[in-house]
């Protein structure tokens, strides 16, 4: 068998997957296969950053980009709940076969996103010093994220534009195309960061702030090649520019969709910022074990992640094309092989915990701490893979708000408080591990939210209100009626 046979075996393009119809396992995996790699390399932009800036003697730069990453999803979050949105009417109008409907969806969602996120980078680069201080930033781990983050928030819209185009294409059924330009950026990435870093070459020595310029640059440049590839219509969905327009009245059906998508987002987001306020309370190289793991575990999640986006898109085509039944057993199996393929990922965590802390710093104690964050969490691995699965269906069905409900109770109405409450040594008597000031409380109640999230996210998914998804009628079956029936070529 030849490379590119061996290749087509594990991807098949868009025209070769039917999410409404057939079989669910295989179309399932084609369609969440290439979102993993894409994930996959998106992380390794994070682990390149910590693997470089670890190399520094003080965990200072390590602790700075740990402050750094939360304010960046919180960022992000705020302005993603338009690509979701854009992302599951694209779905729908493609499984109801309306396929202008789903450009005109896709073309506003790319001019409102640009403008969220732009106006998002301007409000940001003014307030991160004050924020990284509020969770707890001090001393040059807060000069240092200070400069990270000034960078990042000012190429918020190159960094954001790419996301949408991810989000985008995905909702069309293509999910090869994004990866392919994902995987060329990472290795620009990559190459970058050495140099801005250290200033090997001509380059100057930046540190940290190098690391957010390698970043935004690459990121940058997938923005813009994303975008060709919608303009010209090719791969995907299209983007029409006379269709980009600002249509003010077809931006409150975004934002129905969108606004619990970035609650949900930013709830996540906030959680690790908050989290982040209680790690604080500790030693720096506790502030630095939680940012490697927290690290280690967006790409051990990675899996769980894409079956969500996979889902998310499967429901969403399904739901379009009337058959709410095949959609719930999308969901289903999804569960069961995101539990079982994550719990089976906790198991080689939990044995190795010391040895993935080693990849990523040299820090005894960092080292040590990270070790039981990672051994806590490991086992409770497979519960969110259920958790993320249910998230999915959620929202390809319009039901956002139900997504980020699930979310906001896990993060904040059960792993903040125990987190604080159980690190402060406020545990109920007898568990003597927890009776005086830990970050084991932290740790621990990583795990608990896990468990019971997953209760919470599948009960409520038996109820079945999912499959009432007003969309259906109201954006499906009528949306975008001024497009009009455009011949392919018109823009």
């Amino acid at each position: 068998m030849s490379v590119r046979e061996r290749l087509g075996s594990l991807f098949k393009g868009q025209e070769e997957l039917d999410l409404t119809s057939g079989e669910i396992a295989k179309p399932l995996f084609f369609l969440s296969f290439p979102i993993i790699i894409t994930n996959l390399l998106q992380v390794m932009y994070n682990l390149a950053d910590t693997f470089w800036l670890g190399q520094f003697d003080s965990p200072q730069p390590l602790a700075a980009i740990t402050f750094g990453f939360p304010l960046v999803f919180l960022l992000i979050s705020l302005g993603m709940g338009l690509a979701v949105a854009g992302s599951v009417l694209v779905a729908q109008f493609t499984g109801a076969d309306e396929p202008r409907k789903a450009e005109y969806a896709a073309s506003q969602t790319v001019t409102f996103a640009f403008l969220a996120s732009a106006l998002l980078g301007v409000l940001g680069y003014f307030a991160v010093e004050e924020f990284l201080a509020l969770l707890g930033a001090k001393g040059r781990v807060l000069l240092l994220a200070t400069e990270y983050m000034e960078v990042v928030a000012l190429g918020l819209p190159f960094m954001f534009g790419f996301f949408v185009f991810i989000s985008l294409m995905r909702g069309a059924g293509d999910t090869i195309t994004p990866m392919l330009v994902m995987f060329g950026t990472v290795v620009l990435n990559i190459a970058l960061d050495p140099f801005l870093i250290f200033g090997w070459g001509p380059f100057p020595a930046l540190g940290v702030q190098g690391a957010a310029v390698a970043t935004v640059f690459s990121r940058g440049l997938a923005m813009v090649v994303g975008m060709a590839i919608m303009l010209a219509g090719t791969r995907g969905v299209r983007i029409r520019p006379g269709e980009m327009v600002p249509d003010l009245e077809y931006v409150q059906r975004l934002l129905r969709i969108g606004v619990p998508a970035s609650v949900e987002g930013t709830g996540r987001a906030l959680s690790v910022n908050a989290l982040l306020f209680i790690v604080a309370t500790f030693s720096v190289t506790v502030e630095a074990a939680f940012g490697v793991g927290v690290r280690v575990f967006s790409l051990i999640f990675m899996p769980a992640i894409a079956v969500d986006r996979g889902v998310e898109t499967m429901t969403g085509q399904n739901i379009g094309a009337g058959k709410p039944d095949r959609a719930a057993a999308a969901n289903h199996f999804a569960a069961k092989a995101s539990f079982a393929i994550l719990a089976l990922l906790g198991v080689v965590i939990f044995a190795a915990a010391p040895a993935v802390m080693d990849l990523f710093t040299d820090e005894p104690g960092v080292i040590r701490e990270g070790a039981t964050f990672l051994r806590w969490v490991a086992p409770t691995f497979g519960f969110i893979g259920v958790v993320r699965a249910y998230s999915g269906g959620f929202r390809g069905a319009g039901k956002t708000l139900t997504a980020a409900a699930v979310s906001i109770t896990m993060l904040a109405v059960i792993r903040l408080p125990v987190a604080w409450f159980a690190s402060r040594g406020l545990a109920p008597e007898g568990y003597w591990f927890l009776s005086t000031p830990s970050p084991t409380g932290i740790w621990m109640a990583f795990a608990v939210s896990n468990v019971a999230a997953a209760v919470i996210a599948f009960l409520w998914f038996e109820r079945g209100t999912w499959r009432k998804a007003d969309l259906t009628e109201e954006d499906v079956g009528s949306g975008a009626e001024d497009v009009g029936e455009a011949s392919p070529t018109d823009d």
